[in-house]
């Protein structure tokens, strides 16, 4: 890699403010959520790298409240949107309601319309009202009674939760949806120590809302900067090999393993790695992307990309140990 372009790529101006800003997201999120570190990076990547992320865990661990520790924290317009068979696709986009003083129809925009979009328990929502976020995650738009509006221009970002366990009166997400969010997060359960601190807080009433440490223009400010973090041509083509891989994981992986596998992943993959591993980078204090912040957002990029098959769900085997496998079979630039 060529040092000298990474360590000049971006003015230092724009790479201390960056780390102000990711100091700024991690103190705030801490004094809201305790514990939940692994989840707490992938927001803020997410939020860095303007990407979507779906969260998944049982219930009570926190995914509501860390997601919109996020939004608060950045300052944006939030909206929640709790999902429920019976929810409609206008009850998310808006819809047109006739005007009778002026005998037109006027439109009325839905909760979509937010720099934050918490869609809550995604899975409970039927496949139509799923897809009617795939136009504004994808496209930056929604349509209404034929005439199309633009998400808003600086910040937009949906942050969806849903649980795996349920199963009764849930739709699970297909294929398209998923592929929508850069990133996928799963989390478990805090140790003895993150619980009792937990109750601790509950019982000095800590768990309270505190105002914005960001503005919306700030954050505008370093998703700019993070774009422009340097990425070399052997780390672009890592990330071309490895979710190659996925789609051919008979060439690098042994056959108990590659049998597993019904469907690699797509080129929005390869996007994700990319945009992804600049804010990774910028965590990691850098600014410039290595081979281990891509081995770093392995699991969250490509965990629902990957289709496994009923053998493997038989076998009890998760998606990770694929993922970790695939990396053990391509060369390390």
């Amino acid at each position: 890699m060529n040092t000298q372009l990474m360590k000049n790529n971006i003015p230092e101006s724009d790479f201390a403010f960056t780390q102000d800003v990711i100091r700024k997201l991690t103190d705030y999120f801490r004094s809201i959520v305790v514990g939940q570190d692994r989840l707490r990076n992938s927001l803020i990547t997410a939020l860095l790298a303007d990407g979507h992320i779906l969260i998944e865990s049982v219930p009570g661990l926190a995914k509501t409240t860390a997601a919109k520790a996020i939004a608060d924290a950045s300052g944006g317009k939030f909206s929640r949107i709790q999902c429920t068979p019976d929810l409609l696709p206008s009850d998310i986009i808006g819809t047109q309601v006739y005007n009778r003083q002026t005998g037109a129809f006027d439109t009325v925009f839905g909760p979509v319309f937010a720099n934050f979009v918490l869609l809550d328990e995604i899975n409970r929502s039927s496949a139509k009202t799923q897809s009617a976020m795939l136009e504004a995650m994808q496209e930056q738009q929604v349509t209404i009674g034929g005439t199309s509006y633009p998400m808003p221009e600086d910040v937009f970002l949906v942050i969806a939760t849903q649980n795996p366990i349920e199963q009764e009166g849930t739709y699970p997400l297909s294929e398209a949806q998923t592929d929508r969010f850069m990133l996928k997060e799963v989390i478990s359960y805090p140790n003895a120590s993150e619980e009792v601190e937990v109750l601790n807080r509950i019982e000095k009433k800590a768990f309270v809302k505190k105002p914005p440490v960001l503005t919306i223009r700030d954050v505008d400010r370093v998703q700019d900067i993070t774009s422009q973090v340097y990425v070399d041509d052997s780390i672009k083509w890592y990330i071309s090999a490895l979710v190659t891989a996925t789609r051919s994981p008979d060439r690098f992986l042994p056959p108990e393993m590659s049998g597993y596998v019904r469907m690699g992943a797509s080129p929005r993959a390869s996007i994700a790695f990319l945009k992804a591993s600049k804010a990774v980078a910028l965590i990691n204090e850098r600014q410039y992307v290595t081979p281990d912040d891509i081995k770093q957002i392995a699991h969250i990029v490509l965990r629902h990309r990957i289709a496994l098959n009923y053998i493997a769900a038989a076998d009890n085997v998760p998606v990770e140990h694929i993922i970790d496998a695939l990396i053990a079979g391509i060369k390390t630039p």
